[in-house]
């Protein structure tokens, strides 16, 4: 048990480590100044720009960077659902995959387009190796750099800066921020073990005389950039679970850093482009005490396992379906609270299994988003909390609201507010049309059917998946049968509104502040560097959250958890 928990908090202390040398980095890196790669990368970019015909110095207003992003996207994704439907006349297809089917192929393409990586589809059974590193691996690049330069033109904005340029952001956080870690980090996952090869899949005879296939591929150069970039989409349909991708707690550890470095180090980064350090660290330790909490939470309930088998076994044990025995209870629980915090969505065991205290900090997570938040855009989450607990604390003194001596009017509420209701009417209004016809779906075999466990874990299934595509994680409790007409279209429909339209409020908020003039500070200015301030803001955030969504959490893993302890 000690053991356990000295790993978690070991691998938090790396995390508080490297959180404001990388988010120093990455300021520097959007802000334009010189860092250690330029020798490397400027002549590279410089040739892109041509290429593209960009030019650096040109800056967007807010529909321009819109345009950008969406028009971009849509390039990307087309793209990639033409490579992947002919990857048979494709090369590095040496298992000789077709397509897929239609509508797998647009929910795997819109998923991997949103930084969602929402699978259902098992890789190595399905993919050729060109449609995972050229296909997919170029999405989880351009999903994820897509997610920081959004984020970064937000922070811009909040600052009293121009949004930037699109392209640019784009590039550089590709090129000097996403490839150079990838790179370093595949590296380290092949010395551990992880393969790297175009070789096909291993034929073996067992000892019994049985066949045995073992699938491989380039595995090491996707799974780093699955967590760098908060993708989570596995190479294999098991995950980060399966010992090619994941082979020994080294691994394990390397992962979980890569997954959380980037969404911590933002607020750092906001913090430098602010030049207010302390507001920086106070909404970090404000954002760490809740995810310690959750993580408190989960490896309690894995720790003391499930009270009826240990009733009938006559002897407490920990948790262990659905996890791999090399990482246990407590490194499980762990990547559970991160994956769904940073909306990563790579799992480490399956879902599904975790005790109910676990399944509520997932959800918890998935539900608030800013618990790191996604890459880039869980940073734009949290500002737009900040921003509600500045308007409603002015209006409880009396005053305008202002954020950097920027008054927040209508128009900024509004925007603000469409940001955190998309989210719940992607998460709410799909599960309750799901839960609505399950019935019948189980009385006639239509495509709705999906729930493997009825009752209140079902609830959890349904209302997960759907907080998993709207929130772009795209982790699930996989005992859903999910790989159908219905759930491909509707969580496909989830990813799309979740993710775009959240972007656009939230670059047209960012153009609206940048171009408010700053109002002198007095003596009645409202601080929002204090704690008493970043408190509030914490309180403002769970209350929303649990108004929102405390139903389902009480119809799911609050009353699965109340079942179990009464032993029923």
């Amino acid at each position: 048990m000690g053991q356990g928990f000295l790993q978690i908090a070991l691998t938090l202390c790396i995390v508080i480590f490297i959180t404001p040398k990388l988010g120093k980095y990455i300021a520097s890196v959007f802000l334009g100044e010189s860092t250690m790669l330029d020798p490397i990368i400027n002549p590279i970019e410089k040739i892109l720009y041509i290429l593209a015909g960009v030019r650096r110095k040109d800056e967007m207003t807010g529909w321009q960077y819109i345009r950008a992003v969406i028009c971009t996207n849509l390039v990307m994704g087309i793209s990639v659902y033409l490579l992947i439907s002919f990857q048979r006349l494709l090369p590095w297809n040496p298992n000789g995959f077709g397509a897929m089917k239609w509508d797998t192929l647009l929910h795997t393409t819109i998923s991997f387009l949103t930084n969602t990586d929402q699978q259902h589809y098992v890789g190595e059974t399905s993919l050729s190796y060109f449609s995972q590193s050229a296909a997919l691996g170029f999405l989880m690049f351009t999903s994820a750099a897509t997610g920081l330069a959004v984020g970064i033109a937000f922070i811009r904005g909040l600052t009293g800066r121009k949004l930037g340029n699109f392209y640019v952001d784009l590039t550089r956080g590709i090129t000097r921020i996403l490839l150079p870690l990838s790179i370093i980090g595949a590296i380290a996952l092949i010395i551990l073990g992880v393969p790297q090869t175009l070789k096909e899949t291993l034929v073996l005879q067992t000892l019994e005389g049985a066949t045995q296939y073992i699938p491989r591929g380039p595995v090491a150069s996707f799974e780093i950039i699955k967590m760098l970039g908060d993708n989570g989409g596995g190479f294999f349909g098991a995950n980060s679970a399966h010992p090619f991708e994941n082979p020994n707690g080294a691994s394990n550890l390397i992962e979980i850093i890569a997954m959380i470095s980037i969404p911590t180090s933002l607020i750092y980064t906001y913090g430098v482009f602010a030049n207010n350090l302390k507001q920086a660290w106070l909404l970090f330790w404000m954002v760490f005490i809740i995810f310690v909490i959750l993580i408190w939470v989960t490896t309690v309930g894995e720790l003391q396992g499930n009270p009826i088998i240990n009733k009938n076994l006559g002897v407490e044990l920990p948790n262990l379906e659905g996890k791999e025995l090399r990482f246990g209870w407590a490194q499980t629980a762990l990547w559970a609270v991160t994956t769904t915090a940073t909306m990563c969505g790579a799992v480490n065991g399956m879902h599904d299994s975790l005790m109910p205290q676990g399944i509520f900090s997932t959800l918890f997570n998935l539900f608030i988003q800013i618990i790191w938040g996604g890459q880039g855009i869980g940073t734009a989450y949290l500002f737009i909390y900040l921003i509600l607990t500045m308007f409603i604390t002015g209006l409880m003194v009396g005053r305008t609201p202002e954020f950097f001596g920027r008054k927040i009017e209508k128009r900024e509420i509004v925007l603000a507010s469409v940001v955190l209701l998309i989210h719940p009417m992607m998460v709410l209004i799909p599960s309750a049309l799901a839960l609505l016809t399950e019935g019948i779906a189980l009385a006639y075999p239509i495509s709705l059917a999906g729930i493997s466990n009825p009752g209140f874990h079902g609830i959890s299934q349904v209302v997960y998946e759907y907080a998993s595509a709207s929130a772009n994680n795209g982790s699930g409790l996989e005992g859903l049968k999910d790989n159908t007409l219905w759930w491909n279209l509707s969580t496909s429909f989830s990813i799309l509104v979740g993710r775009y339209i959240p972007i656009i409020a939230i670059l047209l908020l960012a153009d609206s502040m940048s171009r408010k003039p700053k109002q002198p500070e007095t003596r009645a200015t409202l601080r929002t560097d204090s704690l008493l301030f970043t408190t509030v803001t914490a309180g403002v955030t769970i209350i929303l959250g649990v108004l929102t969504f405390f139903p389902v959490l009480a119809l799911g893993p609050i009353a699965e958890g109340f079942k179990l302890a009464s032993g029923s």
